[in-house]
C-alpha cells in the first residue's frame, strides 16, 4: 500500500519533548514503512520522521495550538500533496471534512481528543465519509450510537526505552502543567506518603503558566524537585528510577500515553480510576487505581510490584507492532471494498474489524 499520513500543524513529528499524538504518528509512519509499505507524511516542515514527506509544509507552530486557521491551512497543503496514495490516515479534525481531498481515496481518522458534545457533532459528520477510530473504549463510550469502526489502543516502540531499577527513592510526575493532569494532586499524594516527588512538566501555554504560578508554585517545598520539560532520554531515566509514577488524572483522558511509557521502564502507575486508566493499568499487578484521596495509601504496595510484569504488559498489549498491524488490517479491508459498519455500543469493539 501507499499510505498517506496527516499529522497536525503544531508540533513536529516526532516531538522534541511534549507531544503524545505526534509520537503515535511517528510510530505509525515508521511501523508502516518497516512492514513494507510506502508512506507519505504530511507534517510540519521541521519534522524528522525518516519517511518521505509532503513538500511545502510550514514549520511547527506550538504558539498556534488549536488555532482553527492554522489547522485549515495545514490541511489544504497536506491534501494537495496526497495524489497517488491508496489510503489516507488523518490525525487532524478538519482533514476528513476537506472538500478537495481525493474523491476515491478512503480516509481513516483517529480521534485523539475527548468526545464532548461539540466533537461528537463533528465526528458524526466525518463518519459519513471516513472510518473513525477511537483510542479507548472509555472514549467511545462518551458518544453512544456514534458509528465508530474500531477501538485501537496506542502502542509504542520499546527499542529505545531502558528498564529502570526503581531505586531512586522518589515518585515522579510527567505531563502538562494543567489542573486536568493532576499536578497539584501529585504534590499532595507524595507528601502524604512521605516520599520525595520529581516533577517534569510542559509549561508553555498561558493557561499552563497561570495554573502553575497560581495553584502549584505557592505550595512547593523541600519535598518537591522541579525538573522542567525533558527530552525522551531524560524522561525515561526519570521514570525508570522512580518507585512509582503518579497519574492522578482529573478528567476522563481518552488514552494517556504517559502511563504506558512509565510501564515500559518497569515503573508501576498509581492513578485515578477515570478515563482509559482501567484499560491500561492492571490493578494490583502493574499499578493501583482509585480515588484521589486513596492514592497515597497505594505507594508502598506499588513500590513492591514486579517491574518485569509492568514492562511485559507493554510488550504484550501496547507495542508499536500490535498498533501498526491493527491499522493495516483496517486499511486492507477498506481497499478491498469492505465498508466499515458503525457500532452502536462499545461492547465488543475490538472484534469489529
Amino acid at each position: 500500500m501507499r499510505i498517506g499520513l496527516v499529522a497536525g500543524p503544531w508540533i513536529s513529528v516526532p516531538p522534541a519533548t511534549y507531544g503524545g499524538t505526534e509520537r503515535v504518528v511517528d510510530s505509525l509512519a515508521r511501523g508502516f514503512a518497516a512492514a513494507g509499505h510506502d508512506v507519505l507524511l504530511a507534517a510540519p516542515a521541521d519534522s524528522t520522521c525518516p519517511v518521505p514527506r509532503v513538500p511545502g509544509m510550514r514549520p511547527s507552530a506550538p504558539e498556534d495550538l488549536n488555532f482553527t486557521l492554522s489547522e485549515l491551512s495545514h490541511v489544504a497543503r497536506a491534501y494537495a500533496g496526497m495524489d497517488g496514495v491508496d489510503i489516507i490516515h488523518d490525525h487532524t479534525m478538519a482533514g476528513p471534512l476537506y472538500l478537495l481531498r481525493p474523491e476515491r481515496t478512503p480516509v481513516v481518522t483517529t480521534i485523539h481528543g475527548p468526545l464532548n458534545s461539540q466533537a461528537q457533532d463533528i465526528y458524526r459528520a466525518i463518519a459519513r465519509k471516513a472510518a473513525v477510530i477511537a483510542i479507548s473504549r472509555d472514549q467511545a463510550s462518551h458518544a453512544p450510537g456514534m458509528p465508530i469502526t474500531r477501538v485501537i489502543h496506542h502502542g509504542m516502540d520499546l527499542s529505545s526505552v531502558p528498564m529502570g531499577s526503581g531505586r531512586g527513592g522518589y515518585l515522579c510526575f510527567v505531563g502538562r502543567a494543567s489542573r486536568d493532569k493532576g499536578l497539584l494532586e501529585s504534590v499532595m499524594i507524595a507528601r502524604e506518603a512521605g516520599i520525595p516527588l520529581r516533577i517534569a512538566v510542559k509549561m508553555r501555554e498561558p493557561d499552563e503558566i497561570r495554573y502553575f504560578r497560581d495553584a502549584v508554585e505557592p505550595v512547593l517545598g523541600s519535598n518537591e524537585e522541579f525538573v522542567g520539560e525533558v527530552d525522551d532520554a531524560s524522561k525515561y531515566r526519570l521514570m525508570g528510577e522512580a518507585l512509582a509514577f503518579l497519574n492522578p488524572i482529573q478528567w476522563p483522558e481518552p488514552f494517556g500515553l504517559v502511563m504506558i511509557e512509565a510501564l515500559a521502564t518497569g515503573t508501576p502507575v498509581i492513578g485515578t480510576a477515570v478515563g482509559s486508566a482501567a484499560e491500561i493499568i492492571d490493578h494490583g499487578r502493574t499499578g493501583y487505581l482509585g480515588r484521589t484521596d486513596e492514592l497515597a495509601g497505594f505507594v508502598e504496595m506499588a513500590a513492591g510490584l514486579d517491574r518485569a510484569v509492568c514492562r511485559r504488559a507493554v510488550e504484550e498489549r501496547f507495542s508499536e507492532e500490535r498498533m501498526v498491524n491493527e491499522y493495516l488490517r483496517i486499511f486492507e479491508k477498506l481497499l478491498a471494498g469492505e465498508a466499515p459498519s458503525g457500532v452502536p455500543d462499545v461492547v465488543g469493539l475490538h472484534q469489529n474489524l
